[in-house]
């Protein structure tokens, strides 16, 4: 008996280790979901709809990563118990797992060259019609001010976006304050576009690399998950067949 029970210990101990690089995969995948959360719903609300797919990918990361760290547990119990019904479970749970990782990460490079062409167009006409101010509550204005101030720039392609706009109408100033080096300076009074008063280059090209950047580092990440996860299911489905 001791003979055939050795291959069920070693296996159920490779399986133990596959286990925990599971978990570690699950909890990069959520740690992702919250970043790529975080940073879509910013990026939405700046791009629009054409980047929201960072903030559906991320949410599906979160998702994912936290059914894995659940299914880890629950292949650890399939092993343990040797009950073939869970760790049958947990193999088709973790390959629908797998897909949806490969898809999340297809879906990702598939849309980005989309919020490059789309983006562009949709973003500078929103910022010529929501545009409010430099001290506006509203969601969007607050969101745009503070990408032209983090990332030092002004309006989509450069300052003359809000010449004609609804701010522009609005306040008779031809570009909002977010826009000054100096924000505090007495020259960034709105009408002074001097080079050392406010940001020539627009913001849409250090935006897009943002969505550029995040959008590799979701797609790498879930098929890295991927790639993680698969020798643990091909263990379990070792583990099951030999309990058969």
């Amino acid at each position: 008996m001791a003979e055939i029970h050795t291959p069920y210990s070693s296996l159920k101990k490779l399986l133990s280790l596959l286990n925990g690089f599971v978990a570690v995969s699950g909890i990069i995948l959520i740690g992702l979901g919250i970043g790529g959360k975080c940073g879509g719903a910013s990026l939405t609300n700046v791009l629009g709809l054409s980047s929201a797919y960072l903030l559906h990918v991320g949410n599906l990361c979160l998702v994912m990563g936290c059914i894995t760290v659940l299914l880890g547990c629950a292949r650890w119990y399939g092993a343990t118990k040797e009950s073939r019904g869970t760790l049958l479970f947990c193999i088709l749970s973790m390959v629908i797992v797998l897909i949806m990782e490969i898809t999340a990460a297809t879906v990702v490079l598939l849309f980005f060259p989309i919020v490059r062409d789309v983006a562009l167009e949709h973003t500078f006409v929103t910022l010529r019609k929501n545009y409010r101010g430099y001290n506006e509550p509203d969601d969007y204005s607050t969101q745009w001010n503070l990408v032209m101030e983090k990332l030092k720039c002004c309006g989509v392609n450069n300052y003359t976006d809000f010449s004609g706009s609804s701010f522009e109408m609005t306040t008779g100033h031809t570009y909002p304050r977010g826009c000054c080096k100096s924000i505090g300076s007495v020259s960034c009074d709105g009408r002074n576009v001097s080079t050392n008063v406010i940001h020539q280059k627009g913001c849409f090209h250090k935006l897009l690399k943002i969505t550029k950047t995040q959008s590799f580092t979701l797609s790498g990440s879930s098929l890295g998950a991927a790639v993680i996860q698969l020798p643990g299911i091909l263990a379990t489905l070792l583990l099951f067949i030999k309990l058969g």
